[in-house]
């Protein structure tokens, strides 16, 4: 097995700086996604980690040995690439035999850990056959035996299940997050797919363009963003953004939108936001699980009227989006939720899920835990 470090990595292609002083540790035998839209800079991580690029400035070390110089096929990791890669005119056995034969193994012992990973992968019946002959998911099989079949300290994912259907996805899902256990060998994972990260992950890193956003496990980063972006790679949807203006007056501070007013009721809060707050423009963060609408208005003076703008059935649930102020935000309610577009509906906010952002960093600076925190007051 083997740990991985990245010492204040940069890599630039020209001008462009791809990776920007970016620092992180993936612990030995740990499954580890790394996240972020296309061109976040992934790829070229990867490729850095594995030797197929060389930092512009940083240390990567594996096992805390610097590996800056190292030829790749010396640092005893294994990459599998989103286009796989397989040799067309060779057959499974050979393509999973490759790496074997390139270390000069005997025929014998080629064979028998050839059949050994294919049964591991249960595609032991069609060694004899051909890529063009195979489905996405046995040709991804493949490519996961051959990079398995020598043994190596790590492997390396770049969007392995990208070009595949759904279905076949989940189905990989389970099989590359039984198989990490069974090696229990260290998985760098690299996707834009939210799912597979929160579903695989021990950990996640979100990248966005070349700088590392949040590195915690899935429950932290998705309960505790320490950035907005973060907050919309986790979520689906994503988390809500309501931007509001820091007012204070009769001895009260409040977080104004246009269509409600979020009033500070604890001192502590009162106090980061009147002397730690960088400018007034602040960005409260929710999560469409997190607010409930009602159709006919309950007799209480903290629900927010607003109107449905449209409704998005998806069988198990109905992703609601309604109208605040000049805003389209959304919630989630039950399969059978009656509401259609134009429905006047009240809505509650789960105060204590708030989370607080600085409009220009968008940086988070608190995350609710209690209802005292606050007290809605909607206009007349």
């Amino acid at each position: 097995m083997a740990s991985i470090r990245l010492e204040n990595i940069t890599k630039r292609y020209g001008n462009t700086t791809v990776i920007d002083n970016l620092n992180l540790e993936i612990d030995d035998g740990e499954f580890f996604c790394i996240l972020g839209p296309p061109g976040a800079g992934k790829t070229t991580l990867l490729r850095l980690i594995v030797g197929l690029e060389v930092a512009d400035e940083g240390n990567i070390y594996i096992d805390d040995e610097l590996v800056n110089t190292v030829h790749p096929s010396q640092r005893d990791i294994s990459m599998i690439f989103q286009n796989l890669a397989l040799y067309p005119d060779k057959t499974v056995f050979d393509n999973i035999a490759f790496p074997l034969r390139q270390r000069k193994m005997d025929k014998e012992t080629v064979k028998l850990k050839v059949v050994d990973v294919a049964k591991q992968l249960k595609i032991d019946w069609m060694l004899k056959r051909l890529p063009s002959q195979l489905s996405g998911g046995e040709r991804q099989r493949v490519a996961i035996g051959r990079a398995i079949v020598r043994q190596p300290k790590a492997f390396l994912m770049d969007e392995p299940l990208a070009n595949l259907d759904a279905l076949l996805r989940l189905e990989m899902r389970v099989s590359l997050k039984n198989l990490q256990s069974d090696l229990k060998k260290t998985f760098a994972y690299v996707t834009h797919d939210q799912v597979e990260a929160l579903s695989m992950g021990d950990r996640i890193a979100i990248l966005n363009e070349g700088i590392l956003q949040q590195v915690d496990d899935p429950e932290t980063i998705y309960r505790f963003p320490e950035q907005m972006f973060a907050a919309t790679m986790l979520g689906n949807p994503p988390m809500n953004f309501m931007g509001c203006l820091l007012e204070t007056g009769n001895q009260k501070i409040s977080l104004r939108h246009e269509a409600f007013a979020a009033v500070v009721d604890n001192p502590d809060l009162t106090a980061m936001l009147t002397s730690k707050v960088d400018g007034k423009d602040i960005v409260i963060g929710i999560r469409p699980e997190d607010i409930t609408i009602y159709m006919d208005r309950p007799d209480r003076d903290d629900l927010i009227e607003t109107e449905i703008f449209v409704s998005e059935p998806l069988g198990n649930e109905t992703i609601v989006d309604i109208k605040l102020g000049n805003e389209i935000i959304k919630s989630l309610a039950e399969a059978d939720f009656p509401g259609v577009r134009g429905n006047k509906v009240w809505i509650e906010f789960d105060r204590a899920k708030f989370h607080l952002f600085q409009k220009k960093t968008g940086e988070c600076f608190f995350h609710a835990s209690d209802e005292a925190f606050f007290q809605i007051l909607t206009y007349p």
